[in-house]
């Protein structure tokens, strides 16, 4: 027998208290006999946010608050929360799964941006995204994308944090648009394609900025990092993880490209990324004439092979039990044991599993 009523997933009737108790709104014009108590100026009222005059309004009135929300934020939905359930089968509650963008919506990631621990960890994500995920966002998601990458790149154009990650980031998303608009038409986009050729200048412009970031020099009475010993800078390149920061540091002055160059750096970093069989397998590739190992070479030749590991401040959490995905404010963590989402474990930290940005593509594959 098929279901005649009303969905019980709605939200319900709307209510206004009155001196006789509470009394359902009836809309005005679907049934005028049992609503004699509304008014013309009541109507008129436009603090009245519960009284609508028919279906038309009602409308009116919800695009009203799109348009405000819209044109008022640089995102577009507003959430409380930031964390979002991972629904990934059907189930007899809800029916369908969890997308990535919707979880590119709810999670926060216009504020994340703005902590220094979680930057390099969002501006990756939305490099894995720009290369094969951006013709799978809804447009609302791709609204929040481009929103959030502005941010980004304003950030960097203000505070010159790693504008090189963001440069990547701008040439990998450019090459995917231009290849969906232009070789393929935007017949896989969601949306008008003159939007996307509209993108896709407003990219090459950010490219264009950051290109012509120049980086002042900072004015500072006290000490810098030149003005350390020597074996304290040397502690400063054991703990750099990135290569291209270790060459950039060591073209400043003489004495750090000799810190630069140092052999037990690169054979320290070519361990921190790589196992020891993945460096046996090019160990042949880089003897020397002595059959010593030039482990700078060592370390470039196994990128070309293998990828380096991933290391990030702050990273999105998943909760095995409640298969939660969300972000985890350390400081609510420390003081008032909040471990970041309604968990009902009865140990929550031991079902905590870090994200990595290619984790959390792989979590809306389905």
């Amino acid at each position: 027998m098929p279901f005649l009523g009303k969905d019980w997933r709605s939200p319900g009737w709307s209510w206004r208290k009155t001196e006789h108790g509470w009394k359902r709104i009836i809309y005005y014009g679907h049934q005028l006999e049992d609503n004699r108590e509304i008014v013309l100026t009541e109507l008129c009222n436009d603090d009245r946010e519960n009284l609508f005059v028919g279906d038309v309004c009602e409308v009116n009135s919800t695009k009203r608050k799109k348009d405000f929300y819209n044109n008022n934020t640089k995102s577009q939905f507003v959430f409380r929360d930031k964390w979002i359930y991972v629904q990934r089968d059907s189930t007899k509650e809800r029916n369908g799964y969890t997308t990535l963008g919707e979880a590119l919506n709810q999670l926060d990631f216009s504020s994340a941006i703005q902590d220094m621990r979680r930057f390099n960890y969002v501006a990756k994500l939305f490099q894995l995204i720009a290369r094969s995920q951006l013709p799978t966002l809804s447009g609302a998601a791709q609204k929040n994308y481009f929103n959030t990458l502005e941010k980004i790149v304003r950030k960097v154009l203000d505070d010159h944090y790693n504008p090189r990650l963001i440069k990547e980031l701008l040439q990998d998303l450019s090459s995917t648009v231009h290849s969906l608009t232009v070789s393929m038409g935007g017949s896989v986009l969601v949306g008008n394609t003159n939007i996307w050729m509209w993108r896709l200048e407003t990219i090459l412009n950010w490219q264009q900025q950051l290109t012509n970031l120049q980086i002042p020099k900072q004015l500072s009475s006290g000490r810098s990092f030149i003005d350390l010993p020597e074996h304290m800078q040397s502690k400063i390149f054991d703990n750099l993880s990135d290569a291209c920061d270790i060459i950039n540091l060591g073209q400043t002055t003489p004495t750090l490209q000799v810190l630069s160059e140092n052999k037990v750096l690169w054979k320290k970093l070519c361990h921190f990324h790589f196992s020891d069989k993945q460096a046996q397998f090019c160990r042949n590739l880089v003897l020397t004439k002595g059959d010593n190992v030039d482990w700078k070479l060592m370390y470039f030749t196994l990128q070309k092979h293998y990828p380096t590991k991933e290391c990030y401040g702050d990273t999105l959490h998943f909760c095995k039990h409640c298969s939660i995905l969300f972000w985890k404010d350390r400081h609510l963590a420390l003081l008032f044991k909040d471990c970041g989402h309604p968990c009902t474990a009865t140990d929550p930290d031991s079902c905590l599993m870090p994200i990595s940005p290619q984790h959390f593509i792989d979590l809306f594959k389905f």
